[in-house]
């Protein structure tokens, strides 16, 4: 399979957000914004307890969105702040559908949709 024929995807985030880079027609055509995933993380606790196990169930729920805009993903780049991008890593890995994903991360701080377009087309050049 052919670099050009791969589906190919990038993703800003951080732990509140996610924008989801792909294709215009799924492996071909130029890069455009997919869509936007929000993470508002958990609502007071008095519960630290409770609120860890919220947070990791909200941090798994915003994963999935993510991931929804991704069918049949060969290669994927993430890019943002903190380390949600490795958490991420780790989510796809561990799962059935995403585990063979050629993965790769860097770290940017936050851009706008076009600079994000023009960095992940870059990126898979």
């Amino acid at each position: 399979m052919s670099e050009k024929n791969k589906k190919q995807f990038g993703v800003w985030m951080d732990t509140h957000h996610a924008t989801i880079i792909g294709k215009e027609h799924a492996d071909q055509g130029a890069f455009v914004v997919l869509g936007h995933a929000k993470n508002d993380g958990p609502n007071s606790n008095s519960n630290e307890n409770a609120a860890n196990h919220q947070e990791i169930g909200l941090t798994h729920k915003f994963f999935k969105e993510i991931a929804a805009f991704m069918p049949n993903v060969d290669q994927i780049h993430l890019t943002g702040t903190g380390q949600i991008q490795e958490q991420f890593m780790k989510y796809l890995a561990n799962t059935p559908q995403y585990k063979n994903v050629e993965a790769s991360e860097s770290t940017s701080n936050k851009m706008s949709d076009e600079q994000l377009i023009t960095f992940i087309s870059n990126h898979f050049k």
